[in-house]
């Protein structure tokens, strides 16, 4: 295979890789030559001479297409890599010689980015005016591929532990327990408490099926001698709240900051479904910039004074929208179990 290491030392080029990403992304040659702005010969052209260099066949071409061969899969992993971390270098030289803080690209579950990410950007911004933050929302199985292929620096969520990996780091920052959350006028928002049975006489919105959050909610309902409701709207989406008069489920602290704005309301009972603790992860071999070492900085400060406030919010209410004393115990347990294993990754 001395061929293939020769053409990865010397002979492959970005555009080289940077063709072989976008026929991945549109499997089709003419469609390719439209996002490159070349023509559909030169993208055939430049394909055979990367197979040619490498002896190999990455994309088998039919009337439906093209798609990529076991070595071109892993070709295309490489160049996404390399790609990625060419924006990251090109943007910290740049960075450098205008003064900027440089950029940073953040993927956030739905948990994170209405308090913690946003008030950490803003914090960010207050000293570094000039620093770039691209934010991402998904859940783990959209967001982890994409920091493993340098494509993000950081993720913010819920440090869920059956994604632990040895390639990964976890910094727990705190815990954040649910609310259940429906739109301002909800006729449950004039009730002075709710039970899960109220719950169940009206439209839900839940997370996705494959999320873990969907089960555990689920048996919540259960556990109260409820069946879920079957009027379901699936969305991890808060905003899907305001379809069709639903209660949703939202972190304790993006429920309390859309209730101060007036958009929604925090029902008035415990939502007792265990969960991990929202933290920061990042790969274990890849050195941070300063600039996203900076927003991890501002993260840990933010969460710092989320945490503080739960807490005063808890020890001065035992019952109520923001749980009671027997979830409060849950949520320790929670903490020491989530923090345990993140430790293994």
């Amino acid at each position: 295979m001395a061929h293939i290491d020769r053409a990865f030392r010397s002979n492959i080029k970005l555009r080289h890789l940077q063709l072989l990403v976008a026929l991945d992304e549109f499997r089709h040659l003419g469609r390719t030559a439209e996002f490159l702005s070349v023509s559909q010969p030169a993208v055939s052209k430049v394909l055979a001479e990367v197979e040619k260099m490498l002896g190999l066949t990455l994309f088998t071409r039919s009337t439906r297409g093209t798609e990529p061969t076991p070595a071109g899969e892993s070709l295309v992993r490489f160049a996404r890599a390399v790609l990625a971390q060419y924006d990251v270098t090109r943007d910290e030289i740049e960075a450098v010689a205008s003064g900027a803080a440089g950029r940073v690209r953040v993927g956030s579950m739905g948990a994170t980015l209405p308090v913690l990410l946003a008030q950490a950007v803003a914090r960010l911004k207050d000293r570094s005016p000039r620093a770039t933050v691209l934010v991402e929302e998904g859940d783990l199985t959209h967001l982890l591929p994409r920091l493993r292929l340098s494509e993000l620096d950081v993720i913010v969520g819920r440090l869920e532990p059956a994604y632990a990996a040895p390639d990964l780091i976890t910094d727990a920052l705190y815990e954040d327990p649910m609310v259940a959350i429906v739109a301002a006028g909800h006729p449950l928002s004039r009730q002075a408490s709710t039970d899960w049975a109220d719950l169940a006489r009206h439209p839900l919105v839940m997370p996705p099926p494959w999320a873990s959050l969907r089960v555990k909610i689920e048996q919540a309902f259960f556990r109260h001698g409820q069946q879920p409701p079957a009027d379901v709207i699936e969305s991890s989406s808060y905003l899907a709240v305001t379809t069709r008069q639903a209660v949703g489920f939202v972190a304790g602290s993006v429920g309390r900051q859309l209730q101060a704005e007036g958009r929604f309301h925090v029902l008035a009972m415990a939502v007792e479904v265990d969960l991990p603790p929202v933290g920061i992860i990042t790969l274990r071999d890849r050195r941070l910039p300063p600039s996203v070492a900076e927003l991890a900085e501002c993260l840990r400060e933010t969460a710092r004074e989320i945490d503080i406030a739960h807490r005063s919010l808890h020890g001065n209410r035992s019952t109520g929208s923001t749980g009671s004393a027997d979830s409060a115990g849950k949520v320790a347990r929670t903490r020491k179990t989530a923090t345990s294993a993140s430790k293994t990754s």
